[in-house]
C-alpha cells in the first residue's frame, strides 16, 4: 500500500502548483529590440563678405579748475569732435559715450633742505648739533596742492564707410583726440552672414547625408535632430583652421581683406 503522507497525517495530498511570473523579462530581452536606422553627419559652411563697417574707441580729455568745469568743456568738445566728423559719413548717433571719469589732480611741493644744507659746510657739533636733523621730519613733509581736476571721456566711433577710417582718426586727432583701441570691422548685416553661413552648413549635411545613403543603398528619410555646433567670424575659422586642417576644410581659399563667417551643424537623418 503506497503512502501519500506522514504517519498520523490523515490530510489529502496536495496537487503541485505551476507558478507563472508575468512581471519578469528575459535579460536579453533589450538585445531583441531593433534600433531605428539612420545616419548623423556634420556640415560645414564658410562665407566670405567684405569689410563695411569700422567700430574704434577714441579719448578726449580736459582740464580745469572744477571738477564740473572740466566736464562741460569734455562734453562741449565730444560735441564739437561729432560735429566734425559728420561729412565723413559718421553719424551723430555713431558717436557714442562708452565711459567718462573725472579725477583730481595735485602737485607735490618741493621738500625744504635749508636745514639740512647749511652754507659752507656740515653742521657744527655742540650743544645744538642735531637741532637741525631734528627738524627734519617736518622739512621732508610735502605741501600738497589740487591744482585742477581732469575729465576723460571714451567715444564709441562706428563708421559706416570703413575705407574713410584714416581721414576720421586724422580729423579726430586735430581735435583732440587720441585712438585707444584696434579697428573692429564687420558687415553692415552681420545677423544675415551668420544665418547665410549657418543656413548653408545645413544644406551641406543633408548633401552628405543623400550621398551616404545612396551609396549603401538606402533612401534618406526625415531629420532626426539638427543641432548648430559652432558658428564663428571674424578670422576666428582660420584660426580653427590651422589647428586642425583636415576637420575645418584646408581648400578654401582665402582672400585678403574680407570677413570669414563660418558655420557647422551636426544633423542625424533616419533612413525611410
Amino acid at each position: 500500500m503506497k503512502s501519500h503522507g506522514r504517519a498520523g497525517d490523515q490530510s489529502p495530498a496536495r496537487p503541485t502548483e505551476t507558478r507563472k511570473d508575468t512581471n519578469v523579462m528575459p535579460s536579453n530581452v533589450s538585445r531583441l529590440q531593433t534600433p531605428s536606422e539612420g545616419i548623423s553627419v556634420i556640415g560645414e559652411a564658410a562665407r566670405r563678405v567684405q569689410p563695411e563697417n569700422a567700430e574704434f574707441l577714441l579719448d578726449l580729455q580736459t582740464t580745469a579748475p572744477t571738477a564740473a568745469q572740466a566736464l562741460r568743456d569734455n562734453q562741449s568738445k565730444s560735441a564739437q569732435l561729432a560735429q566734425l566728423l559728420t561729412p565723413l559719413g559718421v553719424a551723430r548717433e555713431d558717436v557714442q559715450t562708452s565711459s567718462q571719469t573725472v579725477n583730481s589732480l595735485f602737485t607735490p611741493g618741493l621738500p625744504s633742505f635749508t636745514p639740512l644744507l647749511p652754507a659752507f659746510g656740515m653742521p657744527q657739533l655742540g650743544q645744538t648739533a642735531f637741532s637741525a636733523f631734528s627738524q627734519a621730519p617736518h622739512a621732508l613733509q610735502p605741501e600738497v596742492g589740487f591744482d585742477a581736476f581732469l575729465a576723460r571721456t571714451t567715444l564709441r566711433v562706428i563708421a559706416k564707410d570703413a575705407a574713410r577710417v584714416g581721414e576720421i582718426l586724422e580729423v579726430a586727432h586735430r581735435a583732440g583726440a587720441t585712438l585707444s583701441s584696434g579697428f573692429s570691422f564687420r558687415a553692415a548685416d552681420e545677423p544675415a552672414a551668420r544665418r547665410a553661413a549657418l543656413e548653408a552648413a545645413a544644406r551641406d549635411a543633408r548633401s552628405k547625408a543623400e550621398a551616404l545613403a545612396t551609396a549603401t543603398g538606402k533612401q534618406l528619410g526625415d531629420p532626426i535632430s539638427i543641432a548648430e555646433d559652432v558658428v564663428v567670424s571674424n578670422g576666428a575659422y582660420a584660426a580653427l583652421r590651422s589647428v586642425n586642417p583636415i576637420a575645418f576644410g584646408s581648400n578654401l581659399p582665402v582672400a585678403a581683406g574680407e570677413l570669414e563667417y563660418y558655420a557647422r551643424v551636426s544633423a542625424s537623418y533616419r533612413f525611410q
